[in-house]
């Protein structure tokens, strides 16, 4: 299909999609709780790194560790002694994250918070103009941190590593360019507090739902789900919107989840989807 029609096609799209009917089967709805930006940061990087599997699973665990940190998720990270409140988290685990590696993510996110004052501090010091650098450096840096508070040595296990993936080891790490895209993106659902960071920088947030229905519409020719066919396809995106790539994410995205789009391409189905293009 030719750019130009591609564009139209996803602008309708775009424009018609029922952001308020989806929100609440998205992570996002946990920093969008809150009221302040040190607040939507904490509660959005914690949500993010834990949203994958089903929703219906890991909601109630996202839920229940916030619930443990009170009004401010921020206050509660910075003045988190690990000593007298890891027992506020005891029992919690999801599929790979055991409940130490939960204490220890809570126990990391309290260092880089209290060293450089936020989340966002943190990423930024990270970050010059490169997401890929950024968020390669930014998880090299929190899995810097000591963890002998938690495990009884500094180790890192895996499933605390999974918390913080790297593009540098090829992963197209979908939770956390999700979790830029809610701070970056100022308009929709998302959260708009990172105005530092441009737009049209982010790297959408790949997962099967988004890799299948860009390979329908022909916007990457790649077979992996890695970093490099999440890149193609947001400079694909690029050409239908230069400023804002990722506008185009979230309704694709639920129109994935929500069963609209099928595992397989079959026309005889296919020509009933929204987004049909032949």
């Amino acid at each position: 299909m030719a750019s130009g029609n591609l564009k139209t096609l996803l602008d309708g799209f775009y424009s018609t999609f029922d952001f308020g009917e989806r929100v609440n089967n998205d992570p996002i709805e946990f920093p969008r709780r809150c009221t302040y930006r040190n607040d939507m940061e904490a509660a959005g990087l914690i949500a993010a790194c834990l949203a994958y599997g089903k929703v219906e699973l890991f909601k109630p665990v996202i839920g229940k560790i916030l619930s443990m940190m009170g009004s401010s998720p921020a206050d509660f990270l910075r003045d988190f002694d690990v000593k007298r409140q890891a027992w506020l988290f005891s029992g919690i685990s999801y599929r790979f994250n055991k409940n130490e590696d939960i204490i220890a993510f809570i126990y990391i996110l309290h260092r880089a918070i209290v060293t450089h004052g936020s989340i966002k501090n943190a990423f930024m010091r990270s970050f010059h103009g490169s997401i890929y650098e950024g968020l390669g450096e930014f998880s090299d840096g929190m899995l810097s941190i000591d963890t002998t508070a938690v495990y009884g040595s500094n180790v890192k296990p895996p499933g605390l590593r999974q918390l913080f993936p790297s593009p540098y080891k090829g992963g197209a790490c979908k939770r956390f360019n999700m979790f830029l895209r809610w701070m970056v993106r100022d308009a929709d659902i998302d959260l708009g507090i990172w105005t530092e960071i441009p737009k049209n920088s982010l790297i959408i947030p790949l997962d099967t739902h988004i890799a299948r229905i860009s390979r329908c519409l022909g916007l990457t020719n790649r077979k992996g789900n890695d970093w490099k066919t999440a890149v193609q396809i947001t400079e694909a995106l690029k050409r239908l919107d230069p400023d804002d790539p990722l506008k185009y994410d979230f309704a694709l995205c639920h129109h994935g989840i929500s069963g609209a789009c099928g595992a397989t391409r079959d026309d005889t189905i296919c020509k009933s989807c929204a987004i049909y293009t032949g």
